[in-house]
């Protein structure tokens, strides 16, 4: 029999990436792929990029250059990058780097298994195209082996929103929605698996607006409680949000929906107006701290994250301050803060940028305020009986380790549980990153 072809993919960047790296290692694996750790044991080398942040086509460039010797080694070895760096960079990856054979954006993915037959015959293989085809209907049938307990599920794709600051619209397109059915379909095969727990992705998830059986577009709202009734899914998540698609019916999900985890991302950006405007986000700092107020109030134990991006271009001292004060009030659970770095083609590059040294020092303080507050609300966390869905086996004997349904990751001490399960616990310890708990 002939020895199955190793593929190794590394992924960069956000939850949708592990997403499309999962398919793209489905659409390889018809062509004989099996998935290895090793990269230097592979035959295929995919490295799936993401442009969000700093300095990113650099980063693969180099990475492009620590992978040249394995093909130096491995002449049979062909290299391919995908993903949004892909995307944006094209045939410039190729001229710069003569060692790739493979170029991909995350819009023909489900191309894959024709370009790699192509490399083979000795082509270099380049698509950045945006194709008219459904490149989850391509890529429908799934393999059958069993999965972890939690999954990510892509639903809907792109941003029309276009913030002054993001290339997503320029790399991922317009936004796209999946058909109802479709999803509904790869979430009963995903519990038919194991999973347990789905998180619904989108660069602009809340912007959801898929055909439903009857033809209309359904919401996102409406996509849960049809999710809602799959038998043996107990959890769902949805992420990234934008606020100003946070519906009230959307709202009144996290209220009634038992399934709906009370935990929600929900990028501000900035505390200062002239910011926002100039950031192109669409909402005041206000708007936004009206809508916390109505998620608070219909789901009360409802953990928030967001987004910051410090230093944005023309962002004061006083503006800065406004983002702390914001934050101050909000209360964040989880954050995730970042110092602007331009991007090029985007409004915002453009731009008189913030002196660099002040940008960090922005950061830091951001940073220490945000790391204060989680561990406020990891520490309230402490006697209050949760249930965790354990993921894996802990470093210690007899510990599992798995999600709350706040998303923090739990330690249980002398657990017999499975991976799987739905744990009751009752939380012992706040860690730094951690909590520690007994089982009930």
């Amino acid at each position: 029999m002939t020895a199955p072809k190793k593929l190794f993919i590394k992924t960069y960047g956000c939850q949708m990436n592990v997403y499309d790296s999962e398919r793209m290692a489905e659409a390889l694996g018809g062509q004989g792929y099996v998935s290895t750790e090793v990269a230097e044991e592979a035959d295929m080398i995919l490295l799936n990029t993401c442009h969000i942040r700093e300095k990113a086509a650099e980063k693969v460039y180099s990475e492009l250059g620590r992978l040249k010797p394995l093909k130096a080694l491995n002449p049979d070895l062909r290299i391919g990058v995908a993903g949004c760096v892909a995307q944006a960079e094209g045939a410039e990856i190729m001229r710069r780097q003569p060692a790739v054979d493979l170029v991909v954006g995350p819009q023909s993915y489900h191309r894959l298994p024709q370009m790699e037959a192509r490399v083979r015959a000795g082509q270099t293989a380049l698509d950045t195209d945006f194709p008219e085809e459904d490149k989850f209907e391509v890529l429908k049938t799934r393999p059958k082996a069993k999965r972890a307990p939690a999954a990510f599920l892509t639903v809907q794709e792109g941003c029309d929103k276009f913030c002054a600051f993001c290339v997503v619209p320029y790399t991922r397109g317009a936004e796209v929605s999946r058909p109802v059915e479709r999803i509904l379909t790869e979430a009963r095969d995903l519990v038919a698996r194991g999973v347990r727990e789905i998180t619904l992705l989108g660069q602009n998830v809340n912007a959801y607006h898929g055909a439903g059986p009857d033809g209309s577009d359904h919401s996102l709202a409406q996509l849960i409680w049809a999710l809602n009734e799959i038998d043996g899914l107990e959890r769902i998540r949805f992420t990234t949000s934008h606020p100003n698609d946070m519906t009230d019916e959307l709202i009144e999900a996290h209220r009634d929906c038992a399934k709906l985890m009370p935990y929600l991302h929900l990028p501000v950006q900035s505390g200062a107006d002239r910011i926002l405007k100039r950031m192109n986000r669409g909402h005041t700092v206000q708007e936004y701290l009206r809508l916390v107020e109505r998620i608070r109030a219909a789901r009360p134990d409802l953990i928030l994250s967001s987004d910051f991006i410090v230093g944005f271009p023309e962002e004061t001292e006083a503006e800065f301050q406004a983002t702390l004060d914001l934050v101050e009030e909000v209360t964040f659970g989880y954050a995730y803060s970042f110092k602007y770095s331009t991007r090029p083609g985007t409004p915002a590059a453009e731009r008189a940028q913030v002196d660099p040294v002040a940008a960090d020092d922005r950061l830091q303080r951001l940073q220490a305020l945000i790391t204060r507050q989680q561990q406020a609300v990891q520490l309230s966390m402490v006697g209050r009986d949760l249930s965790v869905l354990v993921e894996k086996p802990g470093r210690e004997a007899g510990q599992m380790v798995g999600k709350s349904e706040y998303l923090h990751a739990v330690h249980i001490e002398d657990c017999d549980a499975a991976v799987g399960d739905l744990v009751p616990v009752r939380i012992t310890e706040a860690k730094r990153n951690s909590l520690a708990a007994t089982k009930r």
